[in-house]
């Protein structure tokens, strides 16, 4: 593969950038409700003899009983975050949503209006840009890459970036049609509902922030992943073959590491937390294990593993993890954080985010 491949925002040396990317904020919502992987697979029409739970290490996740949707999965996320970090929907330049699924009102698909401007609407960002961004489970990542080059060029001043999904649906048409371990509808087993949001905004030219924001895709794989409606079966059903698509993503995020740790001047032993997309805790082990062999080292700490407990919750999965992590209170001011998007598609992309003291005191912790 050659050198050069990825799409990048980042400050070189230029004149481009006036201003950083600081993360103000981030929120979650998640549903009450708790299912277990055991629960789930009693309800398989077959017989399928599948250790779901020993194969991915999901213990449960959190479902939707369609008390809540994409829609207000979102509202919640977005009024979260704002409150963690003490600013007014008012003072929103730019609502950008990024769901893969947009219920509302139960199983219906809603393409207009868009849930950018429904989402801005509910929270009072009256005066706010909207519009959608799709890109499968790299969405919100996606948004926040064209949120920060906005925010660096100086024509906004402060984002929202939220998704809502409510796509725990697929794994219950699934469970109607799985035989074997060998099934392509297996992944849609491990999918959790959640709501995700963050504020981006506005700081001074090298104060601490967003350091790097890049993506790439690599199409020869686009087909490994597919979702649309299929039979009567309500909302949608997913087709994944997921060994060949964990194979892909694991042979090449090492070479799209080495390329952003030379490009910011790093070594993966200056990142303190990765955090990368939650599909199943063998694999995020597996593809931590291909970096150290790649890289002869490893970041200060594990990978954040927190799929164990949410499950893989698409487009939100990044954040939620985020939360989790501001919350426990292990992460301090000034450590780096890589979050890795790997996504259907198959899209591959890395931020670099350092965070400062502002944000981790909004989480009621003082190192």
């Amino acid at each position: 593969m050659a050198k050069h491949w990825l799409v990048r925002d980042t400050d070189d040396g230029g004149t481009r950038a006036l201003y950083s990317t600081r993360v103000a904020g981030a929120g979650r919502h998640l549903p009450c409700t708790r299912l277990t992987t055991g629960d789930l697979m009693a309800t398989t029409r077959h017989r399928t003899h599948i250790d779901l739970e020993r194969l991915t290490g999901i213990h449960e996740r959190r479902v939707s009983v369609g008390d809540e949707d994409s829609y207000t999965l979102a509202v919640a996320a977005a009024e979260d975050a704002l409150r963690r970090c003490d600013r007014t929907a008012a003072s929103l330049d730019v609502v950008i949503s990024c769901s893969i699924t947009k219920f509302r009102d139960g199983l219906t698909h809603w393409l207009e209006p868009t849930m950018s401007g429904a989402v801005a609407q509910a929270i009072g960002a009256s005066r706010a840009m909207t519009f959608d961004i799709a890109n499968a489970c790299a969405g919100m990542l996606t948004a926040v890459t064209v949120a920060n080059n906005w925010i660096r060029q100086g024509i906004i001043e402060r984002a929202l970036i939220v998704s809502g999904e409510y796509i725990s649906q697929l794994g219950q048409n699934a469970a109607q049609h799985i035989h074997s371990i060998m099934s392509k509808e297996l992944a849609s087993l491990t999918l959790g509902d959640a709501g995700a949001a963050l504020v981006l905004e506005r700081t001074p030219k090298g104060a601490s922030g967003i350091r790097f924001a890049g993506f790439t895709t690599v199409s020869d794989y686009s087909r490994l992943c597919l979702a649309y409606p299929k039979g009567g079966d309500p909302g949608g059903r997913m087709f994944t073959n997921s060994r060949a698509i964990q194979k892909a993503a694991i042979a090449v995020t090492p070479l799209l590491l080495h390329e952003v740790l030379d490009t910011v001047g790093l070594s993966i032993h200056d990142i303190d937390h990765v955090i990368t997309h939650q599909t199943s805790a063998r694999a995020i082990r597996k593809g931590m294990a291909e970096v150290k062999a790649s890289f002869g080292d490893t970041p200060r700490h594990d990978a954040v593993i927190t799929v164990d407990r949410y499950g893989n919750t698409a487009s939100t999965t990044h954040t939620v993890a985020l939360v989790e992590e501001l919350e426990a209170g292990r992460i301090k001011p000034g450590e780096t954080i890589a979050l890795i998007s790997l996504a259907s598609g198959l899209e591959i992309g890395i931020l670099l985010i350092d965070v400062d003291e502002e944000l981790v005191a909004r989480y009621g912790h003082d190192h």
